[in-house]
């Protein structure tokens, strides 16, 4: 394992995929900064993350072996890797679709993947992670944030913190490599949240009410609604009321 630590960075995902255009990096390449200045989430997200008190870092995947339709089962087994290191923090850990890390209804991490599709396989995966470690207060926004440390009234040393965290996403990733995928997928449906429980939605045709059945191998929510009836909805179009 390679860690690229940088003094600031705007953005690790910007900084990895910008290497890798240009020159390979080997699996498990990890990009870090403790200062980085345009943290960027999911679409048009950003991620807040206060200089010296967070893990902010991009890792490297090869995960050749995952057909290009399949790859949110790199996205599900990096949020177990989170969700199976905080569990061993603390309680109450779920993962909010499609890999939002919360702790009670509050956001603990976020997760950005880029993947690199070469025919029908992906070539190369980065993928940011930004996990509140020590950081004490907030700017108010939805879901309202919340840091390790907030929860347990614990210091955790960064670099310490990095590698335990490593050696959980390592753990979930050698499970796709050993073909285990439906291991992957029961297990995140089990620490989804709000799984199989009746939530208001609204969509762009209006408010509904509907309960988590699933997600498909690409990725979208499968909600049953009162009626019976399942539809499949993609990232960004659907958004659960009351959270």
């Amino acid at each position: 394992m390679q860690i690229i630590h940088l003094d600031e960075t705007p953005s690790t995902n910007n900084y990895a995929t910008a290497r890798l255009r240009t020159e390979s990096l080997a699996e498990w390449t990890v990009i870090l900064t403790f200062r980085q200045t345009h943290g960027r989430g999911q679409a048009t997200n950003s991620w807040e993350s206060e200089d010296f008190s967070n893990l902010t870092f991009s890792l490297v995947l090869r995960p050749e072996f995952i057909p290009a339709g399949s790859q949110f089962l790199i996205s599900q087994a990096i949020s177990l890797g989170i969700t199976d290191f905080l569990k061993k923090k603390t309680g109450q850990v779920t993962i909010k679709w499609p890999n939002d890390i919360l702790i009670g209804n509050r956001k603990v991490a976020g997760i950005l993947i880029e993947n690199a599709v070469m025919g029908h396989t992906i070539d190369w995966s980065v993928t940011g992670i930004g996990l509140n470690l020590n950081q004490q207060h907030f700017m108010p926004y939805s879901p309202e944030a919340v840091s390790l440390s907030m929860v347990t009234g614990r210091d955790y040393p960064p670099q310490e913190t990095l590698m335990e965290l490593l050696a959980c996403l390592r753990s979930r990733y050698e499970t796709l490599q050993n073909g285990d995928d439906e291991t992957i997928r029961q297990d995140y449906l089990g620490n989804l949240y709000r799984y199989r429980e009746w939530c208001s939605y609204r969509s762009d045709e209006g408010t509904f009410e509907a309960m988590i059945t699933g997600t498909d191998e690409y990725g979208r929510l499968l909600l049953t609604d009162r009626s019976g009836n399942e539809t499949a909805w993609p990232f960004k179009s659907i958004r659960m009321l009351g959270f």
